[in-house]
């Protein structure tokens, strides 16, 4: 920016270059330790990892926060890695940085090659010109040399790289105003100015200001000799400004001023002379701000900055730097990423040794590497958001088990820098990082290719590295079920370890490869290759490994539906584990494996058993607050309490305990999710508390759906809401809670969740005991239109029998006609029997309440006739006992018509003996007695009543 036109690269480099002191090392070490793993020494529990949950929703936005930087390149190109110089193979975080801040802010004098003058105070020598000759001549050249710049530092350099010979700074002090008088007398203008400036110096040193201005003024007023040495200009008018500043020498100090200001800012890597030089920045700054001088500003304001670093008082740079990179971004052109001076990897740094993790964390996070020798790479800033996010963890130190998910989008681009430079070794290191990171938190289609990366990486740097990756790209194959690639990699590590004295591998290798094996089908094998694991872990005396193997044949002994066998395994594992007590990962997989067994309780009746399996489970997970486990176990035993031992009150309690656990993990759809079937569980209790609690519940999903903006479950939620305030009996709230769910359905256009949303706010009131009646606008105003737009003929068959119901029930019976007659020409068109059955039977309902009792006649006999001729159930006999009763009842008190009565009750007597129903065949009888002429058993029936049906199925009348 034009702005910063006086901040050069190299008087910038000691302000970017801060956070590279020792740390890019430092990072590059911590990723290493994390890369690596105990894969090839600790056997792993089938298809669980403990570091691990796969959540049916997994939080990728954390790891998807931005677009995916391609780093995996081709395999053609990595093995042309393997024909580079080894000097390619070199670490990017390899290079040694200075040992202290000071090596990085000063530049050491000692390389240079200083004069040096004997102090000779002897009395005879004070009056001789020769003894002064070379001093004098030294310091009356003209112009700027390099050993003049110790005169102008903070540190009084000068003190030992320019004179010696001298017990005390007094006898230094005398030598020089003898040499001063000596440059009067020989008038060497010059060295007249610097030893006055010396001198003056040195006044400062022992606070002596008045003299100190006396002889800086002395300087001044014989200073006629132009612009040859800028650097004793500067340290000259600063050390002077600053003096009259400290003494309210106001008038003095206005008019050196504009001269003083005019040096600081426009001589580039200028050094300070003295810390009273402070004051007068400090001035300078407020005088810039009330101006509005933002370019001045930033100057002096990294000037003061400068200075601090240099004095070391590194908290009192906070505030200065932090004003400077704000006003750095003022200067920031379109399309640039970076200002003249980014200094958030320095603040971030700053703000770390001040124990502020959260707002170093985003400093660096806005920090963009740039290309600048010495400046923090991306290696740097993503080891040190893995340092700092793991703080705001509640962890101290980084571990294997909890590489926070915000790393991820950095970690890709310290790949992406690597891969640039070609430094494998790093890259390798991050491939396996990432991987771990992905499947920390349950996404395995993204930590298997770089599981795949690093193993291929691995084969270009050595036999461990190879078999480390190798075996951990097996393990991910088997977590993501795909035993086919993971077995011939399992296979070829086996027979790389021929012939080697290493067990504990070769028991891991066969633990895996048992797996494979198991997921196969070939279940003899994957016996075979986990009991060989557990004689090699038997071998070299790890219990946990024995532990493990155990476990992992129960669970295989479980997958076969061997219950009993399953259970002997996994108990002689758990008394394993139970020895091994203490350690979090080993309780993990305790917990793991009493899972299993609670199963295999499950499977042989023994349910008592089981809850007790479960419940240990959770205590191991409580134990040690491990959420993840804690969220696995949790939904095991509300699975174990609604379907495998019903109790409602345990499985509200287990839910609520899912849904605080998700709460902590932050996983909000997973919250919602427990939420919504919380509420469910809450609304079967039926109390009025419960379905307040209830509600309560659908409220906070609702809230977590909108903002995740999941409009269908969010639908769903107002819906839900809806029904409970009608079961509260708070009906002003209902249809607005109802209209609301509808409304988000319209908004994203969709219609299919629109009509499904009108029909369920229908059957709310449909199925209630009040306002019916309110159902209809849902129903006729609201899903039916819907329905005929989408051409969900179904749907719309489905409604109308709804409506010819409901109007029946509200004794609406000409609506009901007009309901039930659409219902029954649609069945027709839809062709599906059943529903045609259904839709004529209610229509003879409507025809009959309306007394019009030959249709009502017509239809019923319609709906007997698509029942086939021989009846195929009991059900179906009740069906035609119960119609033919009641056309019979029809003929002989509506028709008046005697014949056909006899008939109908003679055919309900034949269902009615087809059912068995001794009480049904009496009453039939005691009918058909009362009719004159009525034969008296279904033997004799008329011909007419049983072909009628028959003619109406054959396309008699149509309604």
């Amino acid at each position: 920016g034009k702005g910063f036109v006086f901040l050069s690269e190299e008087e910038k480099s000691p302000v970017l270059h801060i956070p590279c002191n020792g740390d890019e090392q430092h990072f590059a070490t911590l990723l290493g330790d994390l890369a690596h793993t105990d894969i090839t020494s600790v056997y792993r529990l089938a298809g669980f990892e403990p570091t691990a949950v796969f959540p049916q929703v997994p939080p990728e936005a954390a790891l998807h926060g931005s677009k995916e930087i391609q780093v995996l390149q081709s395999w053609e190109e990595i093995n042309d890695w393997a024909t580079s110089s080894t000097s390619e193979l070199s670490s990017p975080g390899s290079e040694t940085a200075p040992a202290t801040l000071e090596d990085v802010l000063l530049e050491k004098l000692d390389d240079l090659d200083y004069p040096k003058f004997f102090i000779d105070l002897n009395a005879g020598h004070m009056e001789d010109a020769d003894v002064f000759d070379p001093i004098l001549t030294f310091l009356n050249q003209d112009s700027f040399v390099p050993s003049f710049q110790s005169f102008y530092d903070l540190s009084f350099s000068f003190l030992h790289s320019t004179f010696y010979g001298f017990s005390d700074e007094d006898e230094l002090v005398l030598y020089l105003e003898t040499s001063r008088n000596w440059a009067k007398r020989t008038r060497s203008v010059w060295a007249h100015v610097r030893l006055c400036f010396l001198l003056g110096k040195l006044c400062i040193k022992k606070v002596k200001f008045s003299q100190a201005r006396v002889y800086f003024e002395e300087a001044m007023s014989v200073l006629d000799r132009g612009f040859g040495d800028l650097p004793l200009l500067a340290a000259l008018h600063g050390s002077l400004a600053s003096i009259y500043l400290k003494q309210n020498m106001k008038h003095k100090f206005s008019s050196l001023l504009g001269k003083t200001v005019t040096l600081l800012v426009c001589l580039p890597g200028r050094s300070f002379s003295s810390e009273n030089e402070l004051e007068l920045l400090t001035y300078i700054l407020r005088e810039s701000i009330a101006v509005g001088n933002a370019p001045l500003e930033a100057r002096i304001c990294f000037l003061i900055v400068k200075l601090f670093l240099q004095l070391g008082r590194t908290e009192e740079v906070l505030p200065f730097l932090e004003h400077l990179q704000c006003l750095s971004t003022t200067w920031l052109s379109p399309g640039t990423r970076a200002g003249p001076l980014d200094a958030a990897a320095t603040l971030g740094y700053l703000y770390d040794k001040k124990c502020l993790p959260n707002i170093a964390l985003a400093s660096v996070r806005s920090f963009v590497p740039s290309s600048t020798k010495g400046t923090p790479t991306p290696i740097w800033r993503a080891g040190f958001i893995l340092q700092n996010a793991s703080k705001l963890l509640g962890k101290q130190q980084l571990g294997r088990s909890s590489i926070p998910a915000l790393a991820c989008l950095y970690l890709r681009q310290a790949l992406q820098f690597c891969c640039e430079s070609r430094a494998v070794p790093m890259q390798r290191t991050l491939c396996a990082i990432l991987s771990r990171t992905y499947l920390q938190h349950g996404l395995l289609d993204g930590a298997v290719p770089y599981a795949a990366r690093a193993a291929a990486l691995g084969r270009l740097l050595g036999e461990e590295e190879a078999f480390e990756s190798s075996l951990s790209l097996g393990w991910l194959y088997l977590l993501q079920r795909r035993p086919g690639p993971a077995g011939p990699i399992l296979r070829q590590l086996r027979r790389s370890l021929r012939g080697a004295a290493c067990e504990t591998p070769r028991g891991a290798v066969h633990n895996l490869l048992a797996m494979a094996l198991g997921a196969q089908g070939r279940v003899q094998e994957a016996a075979e290759n986990f009991l060989r694991a557990l004689h090699k872990a038997k071998e070299t005396g790890s219990r946990r490994n024995q532990a493990v193997s155990l476990a992992n044949l129960g669970q295989l002994s479980l997958s076969c539906g061997a219950a009993q066998l399953a259970e002997l395994y996994l108990l002689w594992s758990v008394r394993l584990y139970a020895e091994l007590q203490g350690h979090q990962e080993l309780d993990t997989e305790l917990a793991q494996v009493l899972l299993w067994l609670a199963q295999a309780m499950v499977d042989r009746q023994r349910v008592e058993d089981a809850k007790l399996c479960y419940e240990l489970a959770l205590g191991f997970a409580l134990k040690w607050q491990n959420l993840r486990s804690q969220l696995h176990v949790t939904e095991r035993l509300c699975h174990f309490y609604s379907r495998v031992c019903p109790d409602l009150r345990a499985c509200i309690t287990y839910h609520e305990h899912w849904a605080s656990l998700a709460r902590q993990l932050q996983d909000r759809e997973l919250e919602a999710n427990a939420r919504q079937a919380l509420s469910q569980l809450y609304q079967a209790l039926g109390t009025p508390e419960a379905l307040r609690q209830s509600l309560d519940c659908t409220k906070q999903s609702l809230r977590i759906f909108i903002d995740l903006e999941e409009a269908v479950k969010a639908a769903e939620a107002w819906l839900q809401a809806g029904k409970l305030y009608y079961l509260l009996q708070e009906d002003e709230l209902v249809e607005m809670y109802f209209q609301a769910a509808i409304q988000t359905a319209l908004k994203g256009d969709n219609f299919s969740l629109a009509m499904d949303l009108y029909e369920k706010a229908g059957d709310t009131f449909f199925n209630g005991s009040r306002s019916r009646a309110r159902a209809v606008e849902f129903y006729r105003g609201g899903a039916v239109p819907l329905a005929r737009k989408l051409k969900a003929t179904q749907t719309e068959l489905r409604l109308f029998n709804k409506l010819a119901e409901l109007q029946i029930s509200l004794q609406g019976y000409e609506k009901a006609l007009e309901f039930a007659t659409l219902a029954a020409r649609l069945s027709l068109r839809v062709g599906d029997q059943l529903q045609e059955l259904v839709a004529f039977h209610r229509l003879a309902t409507a025809y009959d309440l309306l007394h019009m009792h030959e249709m009502a006649e017509d239809c019923y006999l319609k709906t007997l006739a698509m029942r086939p001729p021989v009846l195929q159930s009991s059900a179906e006999a009740l069906y035609y006992c119960k119609v033919y009763w009641h056309l019979g009842n029809l003929a002989l008190h509506k028709l008046k018509d005697e014949q056909d009565a006899a008939s109908y009750f003679l055919l309900a007597l034949a269902a009615a003996a087809e059912l068995g129903d001794q009480e049904l065949q009496a009453l039939l009888r005691a009918k058909l007695g009362a009719i004159p002429a009525a034969p008296g058993g279904p033997e004799g029936t008329p011909a007419c009543a049983t072909g009628r049906p028959r003619w109406l199925s054959e396309g008699g009348r149509v309604v």
